[in-house]
């Protein structure tokens, strides 16, 4: 196998879901509303699309979640393996998840300082975390004023620099850069049954805004971060951890 087991030992693994920072276009101040409707001229060029009203307050309900200037993360989940000598045995998950996401993010800010300060000892892995994830983090922290942990800190930094950051994507690629491979695509490729239910990221700003169900967006941000994990014990050549072996600690501020 290509990835030693070792290297799984003081990992966090994580995955983050985020929605629009308002309920709709109709509801942003006016400055945030210039600066989207510039945000969804590109948005709507990128997909030939026709210049419209309508399709600039659609395109904010669609696409805002993703764009760290116009949106804010309201979930943060992170995978624990725990061993049993020199193999993994179980998995502990728990995630940080509210309103408040300068809460969120200084809690976050907080497990990594005081558990994963060392980027030599310690590591982050999740899927696509190097193009997502992390840069949306490092932005949202800049814009609530929350200091970087110093693991977070990569910007500018060589590749070597930044060999902590574990990504189940780029890992993937060995070197092949032309295609984006989803989590489910590469769980059902390694014969891993991810534990989805029936949402999609295409719906968390929805059941966010419109169902208010931060538990269901939490439990779905959790199934992730297991994939993730099971993921990479298959990249170790290691057996997947049975469901029996797996805790779910929800933090939910």
């Amino acid at each position: 196998m290509f990835l030693d087991k070792h290297f799984l030992k003081r990992c966090l693994f994580l995955d983050i879901e985020t929605v629009s920072e308002f309920a709709s276009y109709d509801l942003l101040p006016s400055v945030k509303k210039k600066l989207w409707d510039v945000k969804a001229s590109q948005i709507q060029k990128s997909l030939h699309l026709n210049e419209t009203i309508g399709d600039i307050s659609g395109l904010y309900a669609e696409k805002a979640g993703i764009f760290s200037e116009f949106s804010k993360v309201v979930c943060i989940s992170m995978g624990f393996l725990s061993f049993d000598g020199e193999y993994p045995s179980k998995i502990r998950i728990k995630s940080l998840a509210g309103d408040d996401e300068r809460r969120i993010l200084e809690d976050f800010s907080r497990v990594l300082i005081n558990h994963y300060n060392d980027p030599e000892n310690s590591r982050i892995c999740g899927h696509n975390i190097k193009e997502f994830d992390i840069p949306f983090l490092c932005r949202r922290m800049v814009i609530n004023q929350v200091p970087f942990p110093p693991v977070l800190d990569i910007s500018g930094k060589k590749p070597w620099q930044t060999s902590h950051i574990m990504d189940t994507m780029d890992m993937w690629r060995f070197g092949d850069y032309k295609n984006y491979t989803s989590l489910d695509l590469l769980a059902g490729t390694l014969d891993i049954i991810s534990p989805k239910d029936d949402i999609d990221g295409s719906m968390v700003g929805s059941i966010y805004w419109n169902d208010e169900d931060l538990d269901r967006i939490v439990s779905y941000c959790q199934k992730d971060v297991v994939t993730v994990m099971q993921v990479m014990m298959r990249y170790a050549g290691l057996p997947i951890i049975d469901e029996s072996h797996i805790d779910y600690i929800n933090l939910k501020e």
